[in-house]
């Protein structure tokens, strides 16, 4: 079970003191709030709390330029313009607050997102439990040949019974050692946040992650793509599912524009005019660098 018997007590309680609010609500997020979705073996992401939606971006980029020009354009339309030009302050006037369980070296790739509070489980205070994340084994690779932090090939066989042997005995070896140090016994033991140094990377924690739409916007361009690494960007996925609920217009925006669009440089814009004229060009007489012209060919052909 992801939550623990007292987490699920204070979400039991909760649902059963709702209580009545003037404030505006996203009918799609209030079926997401107190579930939690899980994630990996152990782990979740449950909304805790949100403010605003589709109608706040609007209510927030409409005061910039007062009401005479409300009718230019439709709400779903100044969004996408919104998201189009790069507009940022509408999306930030969106928060959401979630409370996420996954190990220690997604978190540590996670935190690198800094335009969030956040709160952690404090193994100072308090014991871990004994969760480690253990691999699919479809979720087990090799390391990539051509791409240095990438996967390559899944594991088969005898190897991948090996390498899964290894992280299930060393991930018990270092908890029950890290229990053994502890002063739960009589024993004197070491202190929490000394004995803590002794658990693996895959130890599952939690935290509260609360950011507004446009940071979390940026998140997911990064972490729901297929380039990302597969243990956060199933949480980023997870995550933009309940995003989609809560502000389905923003959401479709940033998908045209972020998800499913490209930004080329001048020297692109230049080769699609000269193709479009009817050049052959190259990446010798483009002005492009290898790699980009790779990654102008993978889109364009």
């Amino acid at each position: 079970m992801p939550l623990s018997d007292d987490q699920l007590a204070d979400i039991t309680a909760a649902r059963e003191n709702a209580q009545p609010t003037l404030r505006a609500v996203a009918p799609g997020m209030e079926k997401h709030l107190y579930t939690a979705q899980p994630v990996l073996d152990h782990g979740f992401v449950r909304v805790v709390d949100y403010m605003g939606d589709d109608a706040a971006i609007v209510q927030a980029a409409r005061v910039s330029y007062g009401a005479g020009t409300k009718k230019a354009r439709d709400d779903s339309g100044l969004i996408r313009y919104l998201m189009r030009h790069w507009h940022s302050t509408p999306f930030e006037m969106c928060e959401i607050k979630l409370h996420v369980k996954l190990p220690v070296f997604v978190a540590r790739q996670w935190i690198r997102h800094r335009t969030a509070n956040v709160n952690e489980y404090s193994a100072r205070y308090s014991i871990l439990d004994r969760e480690f994340y253990i691999p699919a084994p479809d979720a087990l690779a090799a390391q990539s040949t051509v791409n240095n932090q990438g996967r390559g090939d899944v594991l088969q066989g005898e190897e991948a019974e090996r390498v899964l042997r290894i992280l299930k005995d060393d991930s018990t070896r270092a908890y029950d050692n890290y229990q053994s140090m502890l002063s739960q016994d009589g024993q004197q033991g070491l202190a929490r946040e000394l004995a803590r140094m002794n658990l693996p990377a895959n130890v599952y924690t939690q935290w509260y992650w609360k950011t507004d739409l446009h940071n979390l916007f940026h998140f997911l361009r990064l972490r729901a793509d297929a380039h990302a690494q597969y243990e956060i960007r199933v949480y980023a996925v997870a995550i933009a599912e309940m995003v989609k609920d809560w502000v389905p217009a923003a959401y479709g925006a940033f998908e045209d524009y972020r998800m499913g669009g490209v930004n080329l440089s001048g020297k692109g814009v230049e080769v699609i005019k000269r193709r479009l004229a009817g050049e052959a060009v190259t990446q010798e007489t483009s002005g492009m660098s290898a790699g980009e012209w790779r990654e102008f060919v993978e889109v364009f052909g």
